[in-house]
């Protein structure tokens, strides 16, 4: 399997060295030259995987003969050992619950794989790998906890000061060991534009080795058309006439062009509804067909605070750069704070079940889906993005309790914050990875 970028002027690749690289020379991001397609058969036979096994066999063709596929077991082995609830929320909508794992985020999948992926690479080479990554605050400490003692690499995690949660943060700036966090003034799209100026310059290119865990990594992106995968074959088996609808919470579309992966892999997923907050340049551009970002606007919802999302680059590439096709299997919605906040207070009055602002997102934009077009063999699948409690202050303020807050989220609280001020300035931060310690 060789990978190309989305600017198609660096030259095609191997898997190694698209991780190891993240972005491409030409600034585009990495994408197979194409989408191993499972037939109905091996569909049938994964049915009743594990999640290990389903992830395993997603992920062995697009590594092909780059990694023993016995390294590779024991990598989705060690990666995903924690559950992945399909919850019921109703006759035609689940909540597939993704904060299972360590920093009680959906971005554990893809940090802990990726990072046990640049490892063994990393290994193969006997070389130290520096891990760049900018945050709008899960990713920083999915990235963190993933990468966390992980032999030949050091991670520099880059955060909008002030405007990530509080448990984000402590969770981003606690790790220590080989994980630095830059407090940066400015907001995600800013550390975002950081990021890719770094990996652009000639000479932090040939002084370290940088790769990225954002989403604009493809080992990132990968291990989140797993889930989709396994939701997909769940809910297939307990009714087998469904038309499976997943709606995605979305920031940077890592997650919904995830998605997409599946889907072109052949597994049961009918189209994609694509939930913003305010920041909806890509639900703008399904109705326009004129893709205009705007600076970013800051919302209750903070981890999906991106003016100008990097992944729509893939998107555009999977669909030709075409706006028809792209709607045909996307629909967008925009949700205001308000709207947030009354469908986390609705969905908890009604059916007790509580969701941090991402997720409720997530559900308002199926609700105007619905208005528009119901189906009665459609079934909904929610991605719930975060455990609520990371968002302790707004489900506080907008359902005037306080709820408890899970044990390994509260001792976080008692560590001390270790962070960098750095301002909005290249050359800052090209001086602080220079320097840094071989």
């Amino acid at each position: 399997m060789k990978y190309y970028s989305t600017s198609r002027i660096s030259p095609a690749t191997s898997m190694k060295t698209a991780v190891l690289q993240g972005l491409a020379p030409d600034r585009g991001l990495y994408m197979p030259e194409w989408i191993p397609c499972f037939s109905s058969g091996k569909l049938d036979e994964l049915k009743d995987a594990s999640f290990s096994e389903l992830a395993f066999e997603i992920a062995k063709p697009f590594l092909g003969n780059e990694l023993d596929e016995s390294r590779l077991q024991e990598i989705t082995e060690q990666s995903f050992t924690f559950k992945v609830p399909l919850v019921r929320l109703n006759n035609q909508t689940y909540i597939l619950e993704l904060f299972e794992g360590p920093t009680l985020a959906f971005k554990d999948f893809g940090a802990r794989f990726m990072a046990r992926l640049t490892g063994a690479f990393a290994e193969e080479d006997n070389k130290l790998i520096t891990v760049l990554v900018a945050t709008s605050g899960d990713t920083g400490s999915a990235v963190a906890y993933g990468f966390k003692g992980v032999p030949n690499t050091r991670v520099v995690i880059l955060y909008p000061s002030g405007k990530v949660s509080r448990l984000q943060e402590q969770q981003l700036t606690t790790a220590g060991g080989n994980v630095t966090a830059l407090e940066v003034s400015g907001d995600f799209d800013a550390c975002q534009k950081l990021v890719k100026e770094a990996f652009a310059d000639a000479e932090l290119r040939s002084s370290l080795t940088l790769t990225s865990a954002n989403s604009i990594n493809i080992a990132r992106l990968l291990p989140q058309s797993f889930y989709y995968a396994y939701a997909s074959l769940q809910l297939k088996k307990k009714n087998p006439d469904a038309e499976i609808v997943f709606t995605v919470p979305s920031g940077n579309f890592g997650n919904l062009t995830a998605g997409i992966f599946a889907k072109k892999m052949g597994f049961p997923i009918k189209r994609f509804i694509a939930a913003s907050n305010k920041n909806d340049s890509v639900p703008r551009y399904l109705e326009t067909g004129s893709y205009e970002p705007h600076a970013t606007i800051e919302t209750l919802s903070t981890a999906m605070d991106v003016g100008n999302p990097s992944n729509f680059a893939r998107m555009l590439d999977i669909y030709d750069s075409s706006v028809r096709a792209m709607s045909d299997e996307i629909t967008g919605y925009s949700v205001s704070d308000a709207e947030t906040r009354e469908t986390m207070r609705v969905i908890y009055d009604e059916m007790g079940y509580l969701l941090d602002p991402h997720t409720a997102v997530g559900v308002t934009a199926l609700g105007k889906e619905r208005a528009k077009n119901q189906s009665e063999k459609e079934i909904s699948v929610v991605l719930s993005t975060a455990h609520p409690a990371k968002f302790v202050e707004t489900v506080r303020e907008t359902l005037e309790f306080d709820m408890q807050i899970p044990e390994r989220l509260a001792n976080v609280l008692n560590l001390t914050k270790q962070s960098t001020p750095i301002a909005n300035d290249f050359q800052a931060l090209k001086s602080l990875l220079l320097s840094l310690p071989c």
